[in-house]
């Protein structure tokens, strides 16, 4: 069993190549939400040289829609939306020095590229677990788009959050990976 490592999300793209594919992390620090409708306004402030929501050099983005936050709570269900709809928008960021990307599902080979061309990470949350991923968000802010709502652009501090590498600097990819092990497992049966 590989032993978790707790990393700040300050240091994620300078400890990239010390990480590989099924790594488990605990992720503490500032992170961004972003899903589509966010991202094709950061692709039209590029597009227009205006300034970005935040700034994107090693910044982590998140891609979830959190809930309303409960009373109490600093948010509510927080958990990872489908990575593949972001991809049209992932390899741009990552050439302006975008750090990593948390979310679920397989990337394409364009995007699994500019991820070890630019020495980012992509990482896998919990999907189906947005309470639980929830309770490792300390604080939370909007930040850009509020009329976009459980899409607008949110500033997180996460504490602890648990994820681990599905693409890592070196081009690995958990995915493809995963199924060449089954299908070495499956021919037994």
């Amino acid at each position: 069993m590989s032993e978790v490592k707790k990393i700040k999300a300050n240091d994620l793209k300078k400890q990239a190549e010390s990480l590989k594919i099924g790594d488990k992390i605990l992720l503490t620090g500032w992170i961004y939400t972003a899903r589509d409708a966010a991202h094709k306004r950061i692709d039209a402030l590029l597009n227009e040289g205006a300034e970005l929501p935040f700034e994107i050099e090693n910044a982590v983005i998140y891609y979830a829609g959190p809930t309303p936050a409960p009373e109490g709570k600093p948010i509510g269900s927080c958990g990872p939306t489908t990575s593949g709809r972001m991809d049209k928008f992932a390899p741009r960021l990552l050439d302006l020095g975008l750090g990593a990307m948390i979310g679920k599902g397989e990337r394409t080979q364009l995007v699994r590229s500019a991820i070890e061309r630019n020495k980012a990470l992509y990482l896998c949350a919990i999907g189906g677990a947005g309470a639980l991923a929830a309770n490792c968000i300390k604080s939370c802010e909007v930040i850009a788009f509020e009329d976009l709502g459980c899409e607008s652009v949110k500033k997180l501090y996460v504490e602890d959050f648990p994820l681990v590498v599905a693409n890592d600097a070196f081009g690995g990819d958990i995915f493809s990976s995963g199924r060449k092990e089954y299908s070495k497992v499956s021919r037994v049966f």
